[in-house]
């Protein structure tokens, strides 16, 4: 396959495009993040989600260090060209580096914002600093 395809993204002036992770079956959106070229045309040839760390200045292979695997079923560009969706299976059954599924666990009601999603593991647990 060629990288023309790349090139009918409208990427930002950074290079990168908003990408959402949606979970196969259920439809639950499990995290937003960022692609940059290479890390999309990564994805595409390894079949899981590669994204680009804007805070690391680094490509993450999401699940690196956790083990969180997203195996990337379908990936679909929006009418704008300006948006990526992943259908995704996660493994591991956790996106979040809270521990949790989903990195939407905040829920608005009249009191403010409420954690709606248990912490399924410590991420203490599932990231480990070198010494």
């Amino acid at each position: 396959m060629s990288d023309a395809w790349l090139e009918e993204i409208t990427w930002t002036a950074d290079g990168l495009v908003p990408v959402i992770a949606q979970e196969e079956g259920s439809g639950r959106v499990l995290m937003f993040a960022w692609m940059n070229r290479e890390s999309l045309a990564l994805t595409v040839r390894e079949g899981r989600a590669v994204y680009w760390s804007r805070s690391r200045g680094k490509l993450w292979r999401k699940g690196e260090e956790s083990g969180n695997v997203q195996r990337v079923k379908e990936i679909r560009l929006d009418c704008d060209n300006d948006v990526l969706l992943l259908t995704i299976e996660q493994l591991g059954g956790i996106a979040c580096h809270t521990g949790r599924h989903s990195c939407f666990y905040k829920v608005l009601d009249n009191e403010g914002w409420r954690t709606a999603d248990p912490v399924l593991k410590d991420p203490q647990q599932i990231y480990s600093k070198p010494s």
